[in-house]
């Protein structure tokens, strides 16, 4: 395998050029309230921090396939310089991170597919198709010491299902979500409600890598259409080209690099 000596993460947007966040989110908490009181009066699952991943029949799947989906998992994030810190993707992310230990390797992000990274990650990418309402899918990896701020994620209408990649065991690897400290298993799945406040601590000597899993919460009438008004208008923003642009950005850099040491 050649190795990647370095990607220049200049060639993305800088965090200080990204575009605004859409209106819909800029509107203010007090919209935001609305629907989110909308979706959660409508929700066919539980409102709770965290939920059981029996409610989601589906996460099986992802369980019963957890070993092949973390070697490919391991065989693209093994170089880590491949990997874009998520700051340098997402712009919402850049305003949460506080540093580039937070990375993501996106198959999908928004609905968007990364066709080269889902020809890498085969497997993986045949499960992902199986999750009913995906929006979005990736590696999520914490490098030793990663500390992500609290934070709430957009919309009460998506949900987050963590598969356990890699998890160390040399220290406390954890995430607050809401009033319930939780924690990771290999080859397990955690299933939470991200528009409760969450912080994550890495505080290990090893790095810990999860499948992220997006997916549309289930919801009755008139939950469904007000989530899907507002997460359409999340989707078409520029705020979310931006990162689909960073994504492609950062590959077309990573060719250059392989090509120029293949040479």
């Amino acid at each position: 395998m050649t190795r990647i000596a370095h990607v220049d993460a200049t060639v993305l947007h800088p965090a200080s050029a990204v575009p605004k966040r859409p209106f819909i989110l800029r509107a203010g908490k007090k919209i935001r309230r609305y629907v989110d009181a909308i979706v959660a009066r409508s929700s066919r699952v539980p409102n709770d921090p965290v939920l059981d991943s029996a409610v989601f029949p589906w996460t099986r799947i992802l369980r019963d396939n957890w070993q092949a989906i973390r070697e490919e998992a391991l065989a693209v994030t093994r170089d880590q310089n491949a990997v874009p810190a998520l700051r340098a993707v997402s712009p919402d992310h850049a305003r949460i991170a506080e540093d580039d230990k937070w990375r993501s390797f996106f198959l999908i992000g928004y609905g968007a597919r990364i066709e080269e990274n889902i020809a890498r990650c085969p497997r993986t990418a045949a499960v992902l198709a199986q999750v009913p309402g995906l929006n979005s899918g990736f590696f999520s990896i914490l490098r030793p010491g990663t500390h992500i701020p609290a934070h709430r994620g957009v919309t009460k209408g998506l949900m987050t299902c963590h598969l356990g990649l890699q998890v160390p065991s040399d220290g406390s690897v954890r995430m607050n979500v809401g009033p319930e400290t939780v924690g990771w298993s290999e080859g397990e799945t955690l299933v939470f409600d991200d528009t409760y406040e969450h912080e994550v601590w890495n505080d290990t000597d090893g790095t810990r890598i999860v499948l992220l899993v997006q997916f549309e919460r289930p919801l009755r009438q008139p939950g469904r259409l007000v989530a899907d008004l507002f997460l359409g208008g999340i989707r078409r923003s520029a705020f979310v080209k931006e990162a689909q642009d960073n994504i492609a950005l950062w590959e077309q850099s990573v060719r250059k690099v392989e090509a120029a040491a293949n040479r």
